[in-house]
């Protein structure tokens, strides 16, 4: 790609915000290393001995790492909770909200998707399409669905869906539909399939998830404040989750809006013009992501080789790296997303999350890339890897345990003394090593909770303070209970990963089918088997240790009941009746979230997805118009398929079959004209068509 010449535009409003990083992050540094080493001292103390060196240096180790990686969130957590409680922030993006915005400023509103749920996906554009248009400045953004959808069924609806969506919107022109032929680099390769086609039409661009909902006020103040500081590549909008209606998606949606302004103001406080990118729901200056965001293939085969799976926080690292600037508006609060409804739809993206994140660790010694995005690769990767931290630190404490219990304690060592070594009582030190690591833990979204019942307007959101501290208290108590199950699966996926397991990428389920208790013996019968095994070994060696691991051994042994109470739509309506985990805006909500839960109704057509491709005249001729296939009107290139797609029916076709069907306009074309205007009425009545077709031709055929 053409190389651009770094920006050269001062900002005065942010001033020199690159010295005072340097001192916020090797402040952040000292206050980790602070708590980290006298808890390591007393760690040491505490642990049994002195036998079994290497075992007890191995505990030890790993203890260190995780209480920096607890130490690094709950500085994060204060220093964010000072800036909220005082308002006073001079190193955030802001411009002028009655700034005019120039012609030039075109916007363009991206939504990838790969086998959504095409109703769901159209009524959060539409919501954000509706809301944008109320600003009067909506001429500016154009709408693209990009689509990597493989699903026959699914990628008709789709476009149905589209075509509905345009016509009754008026937005002939403006809300643009493609699916691309070869599914390359996935949501990345999408993107930067659009960038090649129309990115030089636009000065920015807007990137969506499937999930995810603007408010059309919340675009316009991105697109000011880009416009504001030429020096910023990229804007990251903090989505708030909507529309949760499981007892799972209502505790995430309750905390994080309980913590989350408060850890992404912390988050602010540390990184600057330095943050990262999530994804979804953040505006970029189009010219400097193409020139300097083109992700590479790493060498090697998946899972570790091939295609970068969580580009977001690469393609950060790439922009500040071509010289712009990345920033964080925790202030802005018209960004909204929802949230997997059960724990397998959670646990099935953190499995490609994960791949994603350990992706990271090859790029930390790439050239060019600033300090603080290899510390976020590294971040990034432990919010994996410490799962199989948590899970080794608990196992070799239950092995050390077990090998103290079963030796005891040896008065005289091998090698000779006068005096017996005594054994000394550790329990004070226990006690507060232990009290320690849970005001880390806990002190955070304690905070949290003060700030929320400390205004007004937003103890009311909540239900008033009552309902904040009883919601808190519920929500510890599941996350207690579901941390272990996560630890187990979260330890599988780094492991299948370093093994050589690749992740088949699939489309994320956001409806209310919750998880039935099969599927939950499925998926979490080895984790319930392990927590009786472990606990009853624990009880044998210590029964003080087996009362110190309780708390997981029950979440494990509790893992299926978990997984399907926590997933159920009628158990989240029944915690929503009681105003249990109620927030800000869910009594009310905003114009877009009210606007995204009314799916648009598709008109009905001769069958669905694939038939309809086939039988329906109106989304048969809509789908041909889509498929970019200049020689398939000449060519048949599938006919031993096309004849027995006639000869046998819709049902005798796999969805490979049918895929390829839909690609050939030729087949679709000879197989339309079979079903309205051929001599075999009952063959083409398996398609959806009148029994007697020659007499019910419709208008459009």
């Amino acid at each position: 790609m053409k190389r651009m010449p770094k920006p050269v535009v001062t900002d005065a409003t942010l001033g020199n915000w690159r010295r005072t990083a340097r001192w916020r992050r090797l402040l952040l540094a000292v206050l980790v290393a602070a708590p980290t080493f006298p808890a390591a001292y007393v760690m040491a103390r505490v642990l049994p001995g002195p036998q079994e060196f290497f075992l007890r240096l191995s505990l030890l180790a790993i203890f260190m790492i995780l209480f920096a990686w607890i130490a690094m969130g709950f500085w994060t957590a204060i220093f964010g909770f000072i800036a909220l409680l005082t308002g006073r922030d001079r190193f955030l993006v802001r411009a002028d909200p009655a700034q005019p915005l120039p012609r030039e400023a075109r916007t363009a509103l991206l939504m990838p998707v790969c086998n959504e749920d095409p109703q769901r996906v159209f009524a959060r554009l539409r919501a954000t399409w509706l809301s944008l248009q109320a600003t009067g400045l909506g001429e500016q953004f154009a709408f693209f669905v990009l689509s990597d959808t493989r699903e026959p069924d699914v990628l008709v609806e789709e476009e149905r869906a589209w075509a509905q969506t345009v016509r009754e919107l008026g937005a002939e022109g403006r809300i643009h539909y493609r699916r691309r032929r070869v599914n390359l680099k996935r949501k990345s390769g999408n993107v930067a399939d659009f960038c090649r086609r129309w990115g030089r039409d636009f000065r920015y661009m807007v990137v969506l998830d499937a999930d995810s909902l603007m408010d059309g006020d919340t675009l316009i103040q991105l697109v000011r404040r880009m416009e504001a500081h030429p020096r910023v590549g990229i804007i990251q909008a903090i989505p708030l989750i909507v529309n949760a209606t499981t007892p799972l998606a209502r505790m995430q949606q309750f905390v994080q809006r309980l913590c989350g302004p408060m850890f992404t103001a912390g988050l602010n406080f540390w990184m600057l013009g330095h943050a990262t990118y999530w994804g979804h729901n953040a505006i970029i200056r189009v010219a400097p992501f193409m020139a300097f965001c083109g992700l590479p293939r790493l060498p090697g085969p998946p899972p570790l080789g091939g295609d970068i799976l969580s580009h977001d926080f690469v393609e950060a690292a790439c922009m500040v790296r071509g010289g712009w600037e990345v920033w964080v508006a925790y202030d802005l609060q018209g960004s909204y997303e929802e949230t997997p409804p059960t724990l397998l739809d959670e646990l099935q993206r953190d499995r490609r999350w994960c791949q994603g994140n350990l992706q990271h660790l090859r790029l930390l010694r790439a050239g060019g890339f600033h300090g603080l995005h290899r510390a976020m690769f590294f971040h990034g990767a432990m919010g994996y890897v410490s799962a199989l931290f948590w899970f080794a630190f608990l196992f070799l404490g239950t092995v050390l345990t077990a090998v103290a219990a079963f030796t005891g304690h040896q008065y005289f060592t091998p090698g000779g003394g006068l005096f017996p070594v005594w054994p000394v009582a550790r329990t004070p030190e226990a006690i507060t090593l232990m009290i320690a690591t849970l005001v880390m833990l806990l002190l955070p979204k304690t905070l949290g909770a003060i700030l929320a019942v400390s205004r007004a307007p937003t103890r009311q959101g909540f239900g008033g303070a009552r309902r904040v501290f009883v919601g808190l208290l519920a929500e510890l108590a599941g996350s207690v209970l579901m941390a272990p199950i996560r630890m187990i699966f979260h330890t599988r996926f780094v492991l299948y990963t370093l093994f050589g397991q690749s992740v088949r990428w699939a489309g994320q389920n956001r409806g209310d089918e919750g998880t039935s208790w099969g599927m939950a013996l499925r998926h979490h019968g080895f984790g319930t088997l392990l927590g009786l095994v472990w606990g009853g070994v624990a009880w044998a060696v210590e029964p003080v240790f087996f009362l110190w691991l309780s708390p997981v051994m029950a979440g494990l042994v509790l893992s299926i009941p978990i997984s399907v109470y926590s997933g159920r739509r009628s158990l989240g309506d029944r915690l929503q009746r009681r105003g249990l985990f109620r927030v800000p805006g869910e009594i009310e909500p905003p114009a877009a979230v009210r606007a995204s839960r009314q799916n648009p109704h598709i008109e009905p057509a001769v069958g669905a997805g694939f038939i309809a491709a086939v039988a329906d005249p109106q989304t048969h001729h809509l789908h041909l118009s889509l498929l970019r296939d200049p020689h398939g009107r000449r060519r048949i290139r599938w006919p031993e398929l096309r004849d027995r797609a006639w000869a046998d029916g819709p049902d005798a076709l796999s969805a490979n079959e049918r895929r390829l069907l839909l690609g050939d306009s030729a087949s679709l074309s000879w197989l339309h004209q079979q079903i309205w205007i051929g001599d075999e009425p009952a063959r083409a009545a398996a398609w959806g068509a009148p029994s007697e077709s020659n007499e019910h031709i419709p208008a459009a055929a």
